[in-house]
């Protein structure tokens, strides 16, 4: 409890700190909402960005979940939105419905990471298969020790934490896991990535998942739990696995969506948007923030987006396969 209010207290005062920066108030505001996932990177590009700029522009950032942040940027109250998924066919229909239009950008891949406590000492993997019986809306109150996942694990209480129905990493696991089906509700949510770690943290009988960032700087912490392929094979979450197309079903791209008009009239977003996707602040800044890179060619790609103000969607988790081909190929 004191280890989530600390966290809390944490984000505020940052969310102060990054409104005002310095002694004096910027008449320029940026206002940048979302997924937590993304969260650390734009954080850190950003704070580059506003001591380049001294006190002509200030940027703030929120964190409500990638569904709660469209639910901003579709009606205009935002510049820039933070997705840990791609926009839906709903939200795309509410931008519409506003007179929104949108750039759509690329910035990382992430491992999407199911985590349990440390010291737990009797599953090193499952499978996806597994997953789904454990998470699945009929299992809510009933598949609730650890002996019933497996009759070779403990009886004891099964404690699970995950992102709320707002997050793109809750919208991503269901989609992957449970086929777009509703999940269990008796599982403690939490939109802070950092509280739950520090709950799963404290916890022998705890499971979660979360962004791969958030466990690579907890490992001490946090043990990662290996994913069980339809060969049988079980493999980390790991920026290698990630890269080489190993993690598999888990893999997953992170975007800021981009707000045309506010681009087209302020100067200030346009400067920061150009930092953001400079090709070694980007580089740099997702792989210091714990996650993969995309390839040169995707940002160079992303750089042509910014600079024509394209825009328009062509991800969903049905193929990002061919979602990343379209998107090289500007179609």
């Amino acid at each position: 409890m004191l280890n989530t209010l600390f966290n809390l207290i944490t984000r505020l005062f940052f969310s102060v700190a990054l409104l005002s920066a310095h002694t004096t108030w910027a008449k320029d505001l940026i206002q940048i909402e979302g997924s937590s996932t993304v969260y650390p990177i734009t954080r850190q590009l950003s704070q580059q960005f506003m001591l380049a700029e001294g006190t002509k522009t200030q940027v703030v950032i929120g964190i409500t979940g990638t569904g709660g942040g469209f639910r901003k940027f579709c009606r205009g109250r935002t510049d820039i939105s933070n997705a840990s998924r791609p926009i839906k066919e709903t939200e795309k229909a509410l931008c519409k419905a506003n007179g929104i239009e949108f750039l759509e950008l690329p910035v990382a891949l992430d491992a999407l990471t199911v985590v349990v406590n440390k010291q737990n000492n009797w599953v090193d993997s499952l499978s996806l298969e597994q997953l789904n019986r454990i998470w699945r809306a009929p299992s809510e109150n009933v598949l609730s020790t650890w002996e019933k996942v497996n009759d070779h694990y403990p009886n004891q209480p099964l404690n699970l934490h995950g992102p709320g129905s707002d997050s793109g990493t809750y919208d991503y696991f269901v989609d992957v896991v449970l086929d777009k089906e509703i999940s269990r509700q008796d599982y403690i949510a939490n939109e802070d990535d950092n509280a739950m770690t520090a709950e799963v943290a404290v916890d022998r009988y705890a499971m979660a998942f979360l962004g791969f960032a958030y466990y690579s700087s907890n490992q001490d912490k946090l043990k990662a739990i290996a994913i069980i392929d339809e060969n049988g094979v079980a493999t980390l979450p790991s920026v290698e696995n990630v890269t080489n197309g190993l993690y598999g079903d888990l893999s997953r791209p992170l975007f800021v969506y981009v707000n045309k008009s506010a681009l087209d009239k302020r100067a200030s977003l346009k400067r920061l948007l150009e930092l953001y996707f400079h090709q070694d602040n980007i580089h740099r800044t997702v792989t210091k923030s714990g996650y993969i890179p995309l390839s040169a060619e995707m940002y160079d790609q992303a750089r042509s987006i910014l600079q024509k103000g394209k825009t328009g969607s062509v991800f969903n988790n049905e193929d990002l396969s061919s979602n990343f081909e379209q998107f090289l190929h500007g179609e």
